[in-house]
């Protein structure tokens, strides 16, 4: 369900494009590398239809229709500043926040440091708690990606040159997605036709270069002294070769509240392999659900 297209405020020399449909209780949608806010469409459709949900959906930094220039900050800190604006220019005080890979990072970080905004957590991995398992060689053959987006190779390679990005993303697509999943061509084509301006494939892979990306994360996090509050519920798929299930076992040392639901038969891009599932739990979790109350717009 498509709303109308606007733009958030300049925040570091960065505005965020967005859609905003339904009405009700506000819940904002945080897309992933490869992707943009297109990733959610059929997340909030399902949900704008049910009369209870104000769905937000922007371009993070970087992406889709948003700003898009290297050197910026395009790490988690710098994404959820963006995201923070975006609240504060729409008037919402506090929001059901849903992410994946790239938004999921960003929806944590929010979450840790103004929870005040964040009524309910809900995300798939990326999450906390991989350490040094991310260097097992069967990790390894699935990360190469974060290696080869920190050369100037992969610019040289692949910015600007829409064959190229367009062989890049699909490789991506199919490779994490769950069995039975097959990326449409008009999706692939409509992200091909972002990431390949001038300029564009460098930003979004930003976050990989501001040292965002999981192995160093993963390697440098230790325990929170503060674990994040608020009610969190991670849904991990069931095919992600980038995130195996065995990850989700110290998730309590980063989330007081924390709910782990499996995601059967879907992958690495479970918004848009399994809409119905995270409507669902949106759902569940929105004011009169039970886990959310108190939101406000």
């Amino acid at each position: 369900m498509a709303g109308t297209t606007r733009t958030s405020p300049d925040v570091d020399g960065y505005a965020l494009a967005y859609e905003r449909a339904g009405s009700g209780h506000p819940v904002l949608l945080l897309h992933g590398w490869p992707g943009d806010r297109s990733d959610w469409a059929a997340v909030a459709g399902l949900l704008a239809e049910t009369g209870t949900a104000d769905v937000v959906r922007p371009d993070l930094r970087g992406f889709g229709e948003s700003d898009k220039h290297a050197g910026g900050d395009l790490a988690a800190g710098g994404q959820a500043r963006s995201v923070l604006a975006l609240l504060d220019e729409l008037g919402i005080g506090r929001a059901v926040l849903a992410g994946y890979d790239v938004g999921s990072r960003v929806a944590q970080t929010l979450a840790a440091e103004h929870p005040d905004r964040v009524a309910a957590l809900v995300v798939a991995p990326p999450l906390p708690g991989a350490g040094d398992r991310v260097l097992a060689p069967e990790a390894a053959r699935e990360f190469w990606y974060q290696h080869f987006h920190r050369l100037e190779l992969a610019e040289q390679l692949i910015d600007g040159r829409p064959d190229a990005v367009r062989a890049h993303l699909r490789h991506f697509w199919d490779h994490w997605s769950g069995p039975g999943f097959t990326v449409e061509e008009e999706r692939l084509s409509r992200l091909t036709e972002h990431y390949a301006l001038p300029g564009a494939f460098v930003a979004s892979i930003g976050w990989y270069r501001s040292g965002s990306g999981m192995i160093a994360r993963s390697l440098a996090e230790q325990p929170p002294a503060a674990r994040i509050a608020g009610p969190t519920t991670v849904l991990w798929p069931e095919h992600d070769p980038l995130f195996p299930r065995a990850w989700s076992d110290r998730l309590d040392e980063w989330f007081e509240r924390v709910d782990l639901r499996p995601l059967d038969g879907v992958g690495h891009f479970s918004p848009v392999e399994a809409p119905e599932g995270w409507a669902a739990v949106l759902g569940e979790v929105l004011p009169g659900g039970g886990a959310a109350e108190g939101v406000r717009g």
